[in-house]
């Protein structure tokens, strides 16, 4: 691989917009040289344990030999080759497993782009189910506050309206119902009335709705909060007695993260429809998918079709290599994984509970968040995280990781004692 050269970097820094960045005040990039198990290795020689696992999607690593074959066989073959009218292995293959692995009622598959399409095609799913049974009235989604679900426009409207990173938009976006995000946290006691704002929503607008959508367990993006399996399985059965559709976005929940292999058998249900993405290729390449029950494909497909067909769908370099990703999954190696990596974290973050500009320590499976009672200056804590010999990414009030699941417990160990570090600095 060529150098990254001074010249390279100043082109980037004057033309290239990265992700949720001002190209007039940018944060500083680091030039990458390579790749391998949990280590970035910059231009520069430094070398960074991966706490971020390219946001949340190499759960596997970097570099990964039985990746790495399944994409040189598949590349051998046929990189690329339309889904409208023709189909291959590679995406058989990964649907196959997909329907073996997700709850038994969720039936069919479409594979899509990445995680924010896969929303919007799961919505446009919902809207299409009850068009196609004669009902045109019901336009609206529920959702809760501090959810996030992408960054494409109708994505951007089942995300949290006002302290949400797409706030800018209200008034341009469609307008959903929210009601506040559940109160209790994951190991907490259940009580009904963390459910009552969320009934009475239901009750009054039922029939407005096409479905209701949430992100099982874990609110990622949106604050990194843990809730109650009881919240999420008194949602489904509200969901069932009022005859509305449950949407779970399980984009960043899905294969493992949470200690199950997909969140929302933390509360033994099973939703309508659902969106898988992120991991499902372990962060190789874009790809995501959307599984729905028998009841909805068949109620669509028989008055209709359903309306979106990506370019790539159903790409078979990223069918392939998902396949590969999800046989290393069905080894069952990542439940012990992600133990370990639970324990680490709770052990390796908990000097920063006694910490003063700290909120709040949580931990849930792979999944650590220090919440700050301030947010963060990205500018400066950027690069101290990365002279700690770490790659951590915070955003607003949080510094948090998802590391990958082959972190050994001495990595695990160095990645944290530099988050705190940093974390007791920010402290004085």
């Amino acid at each position: 691989m060529d150098t990254i050269t001074a010249d390279d970097l100043c082109f980037d820094q004057k033309h290239i917009w990265h992700p949720y960045t001002s190209v007039t005040a940018p944060i500083p990039v680091f030039p990458v040289a390579s790749a391998e198990g949990v280590n970035i290795k910059l231009a520069d020689g430094r070398v960074l344990i991966d706490g971020m696992s390219s946001w949340w999607s190499a759960i596997h690593g970097y570099n990964h030999p039985q990746l790495n074959e399944a994409a040189h066989r598949q590349i051998d073959h046929f990189s690329h080759i339309m889904f409208g009218g023709l189909t291959h292995k590679p995406a058989i293959e990964l649907c196959r497993r997909l329907v073996d692995i997700t709850p038994e009622p969720l039936q069919a598959v479409f594979l899509a782009d990445s995680g924010s399409v896969s929303v919007e095609v799961a919505i446009k799913m919902a809207v299409q189910y009850w068009r196609c049974r004669g009902d045109k009235q019901r336009k609206k989604l529920l959702t809760i506050t501090g959810g996030y679900h992408g960054d494409t426009t109708g994505a951007m409207a089942v995300c949290d309206p006002i302290n949400g990173m797409h706030s800018l938009f209200r008034g341009i976006l469609m307008e959903h119902l929210f009601v506040e995000a559940p109160t209790c946290g994951f190991h907490d006691e259940w009580d009904e009335r963390y459910i009552a704002g969320f009934e009475q929503a239901l009750r009054q607008h039922h029939h407005d709705l096409v479905g209701v959508i949430l992100e099982p367990i874990v609110q990622g993006a949106g604050g990194m909060h843990f809730y109650s399996p009881h919240y999420l399985r008194r949602v489904s059965e509200l969901c069932k007695e009022h005859g509305i559709l449950l949407i779970l976005d399980e984009i960043a929940t899905g294969f493992g993260r949470t200690g199950k292999m997909f969140a929302c058998e933390h509360a033994g249900i099973v939703p309508d429809i659902m969106t898988v993405g992120k991991a499902l290729t372990g962060g190789y390449m874009t790809l995501a998918a959307v599984m729905c029950t028998e009841q909805v494909s068949k109620t669509i497909s028989d008055h209709s079709v359903l309306m979106h067909g990506p370019t790539f769908m159903g790409n078979p370099l990223a069918c392939a290599v998902a396949c590969a990703s999800l046989d290393i999954l069905a080894t069952g190696v990542w439940q012990q994984q992600i133990i370990d990596l639970e324990q680490g974290l709770l052990e390796g973050l908990k000097p920063c509970r006694e910490m003063s500009a700290v909120a709040e320590v949580r931990v849930l499976g792979g999944i650590g968040v220090v919440e700050l009672k301030q947010p963060v200056d990205m500018h400066t804590l950027q690069p101290r995280l990365v002279d700690e010999g770490i790659w951590v990414r915070p955003f607003g009030k949080l510094v948090y990781v998802m590391p990958p699941y082959i972190m050994n417990p001495g990595e695990l160990a160095f990645l944290c004692a530099g988050i705190c570090r940093v974390v007791d600095e920010l402290s004085r």
